[in-house]
């Protein structure tokens, strides 16, 4: 494989984007920071397909970054492959406003061909090409110039790597036959709706007891102004305010800006400063929050109540028996509210009863709830067995 010196250029960029543009697959990853900063400072990107491979420094001057955006997010005919992608569509998406598509994460196919839930490249790389990855360029500042060659080499090798699993890896798929199952958590992947910042909607991620409108209408308005103070100033949202500080804001507002000083997670210095005045001026505003967007009454799933509770625990022992018993990651087959969900009376809208999620699990998880299933040690495992399979194998016993 040929590995080009670091590009720097617009026209380097443009040549070596012309020739990946031809190819079936190109791997992809970046380096980036964001301990400092609101938005993710893209430092590097990674590039190759089974014939060459380069990196791309997007910090160098005048470097015109479109065609690389482009072939990412606008060639349909080349499928671009990521190990723990999330991230780095993120980047391209800000960069865009455009995912990355036809896509391909090698962590979430290892989900349907192993039982491997989240595995890391390091043991991505170990387990496929027996390569020891050296970490020790991984948490270097890839904002500093000039990068060194050790830097240049550690990332480049990300997407050489990646080159040659992804090849293995699909042609087990194939075998399998399993790669159907990943077109829904690949499509999932590239939705531009997973990256879409809404301000409006940032206080859901906040934890706040109760479901009092005007609290959670108050907490609605703090997020939003946390995050586009965040953004204005381009720092992460809590060196504004800490979430467990908006949340006691929203709950015990203050009568005025001199109180601020007296809030757990806030200096002095807001009891007079430009950016008290409008946080105080934004919980002034504040209105109760409509009854369309209250949080569900139940936080987790539907109620259960002791025996459902039951039911959900044998629905999870199933799942890992038949996670381990077709060699896949049981957070493919099914999560854990699904099964809540089932076990509570639930019929409509789950995964696990449609397409191949019931095939292979889905029609068992529905057949033990409703005592078709039972579980049985055979040879010292334990397996499943239908109830009435059991009553014969006992009344052979018997007779």
């Amino acid at each position: 494989m040929k590995i080009h010196d670091l590009i720097t250029s617009s026209d380097e960029l443009a040549e070596l984007c012309a020739r990946l543009a031809k190819s079936d697959f190109v791997t992809v990853d970046t380096e980036f920071m964001r301990e400092n900063t609101y938005w993710p400072e893209l430092c590097l990107v990674q590039i190759a397909n089974d014939k060459e491979a380069a990196a791309v420094d997007p910090l160098a001057d005048g470097i015109d970054l479109t065609p690389l955006l482009d072939l990412l997010t606008d060639n349909e005919d080349v499928l671009k492959v990521f190990h723990a992608g999330g991230q780095d569509v993120e980047i391209v998406y800000n960069l865009t406003g455009r995912t990355p598509h036809p896509i391909f994460d090698t962590q979430i196919a290892m989900m349907a061909i192993s039982q491997s839930e989240q595995i890391g490249y390091s043991n991505l790389v170990e387990s496929w090409l027996g390569i020891t990855i050296d970490k020790g360029a991984r948490f270097t500042d890839w904002s500093h110039r000039p990068l060194s060659e050790r830097q240049i080499t550690y990332a480049i090798n990300d997407v050489t790597h990646l080159s040659e699993i992804f090849p293995k890896i699909l042609a087990r798929l194939m075998k399998t036959g399993r790669g159907e199952w990943l077109d829904q958590e690949m499509e999932k992947l590239a939705d531009p709706e997973n990256y879409r910042n809404d301000p409006t909607m940032t206080w859901r991620r906040i934890k706040a007891a109760g479901r009092n409108a005007a609290m959670l209408g108050r907490l609605k308005a703090l997020a939003e102004w946390r995050e586009l103070e965040a953004q204005d100033k381009n720092i992460p949202r809590g060196r504004i305010v800490r979430d467990e500080t908006l949340a006691d804001l929203a709950s015990h507002p203050p009568k005025a800006q001199v109180d601020l000083a007296k809030t757990r997670g806030l200096s002095a210095g807001w009891r007079d400063n430009e950016i008290g005045k409008r946080l105080m001026a934004t919980l002034a505003s504040a209105k109760p929050l409509p009854e369309e967007e209250m949080p569900p009454r139940i936080s987790r799933g539907v109620p259960l109540g002791k025996e459902g509770a039951l039911v959900s625990d044998l629905l999870k022992l199933l799942l890992k028996i038949r996670a381990r018993e077709i060699d896949v990651a049981a957070r493919l087959l099914a999560r854990s509210d699904e099964l809540e969900a089932l076990a509570a009376g639930v019929r409509k809208e789950l995964r696990i009863l449609e397409g191949w999620r019931y095939e292979q699990f889905g029609r068992d998880a529905l057949e033990l709830v409703e005592g078709k299933l039972a579980f049985a040690v055979v040879n010292g495992k334990l397996k499943m067995t239908h109830v009435d399979d059991l009553q014969e194998t006992v009344g052979t016993a018997v007779e």
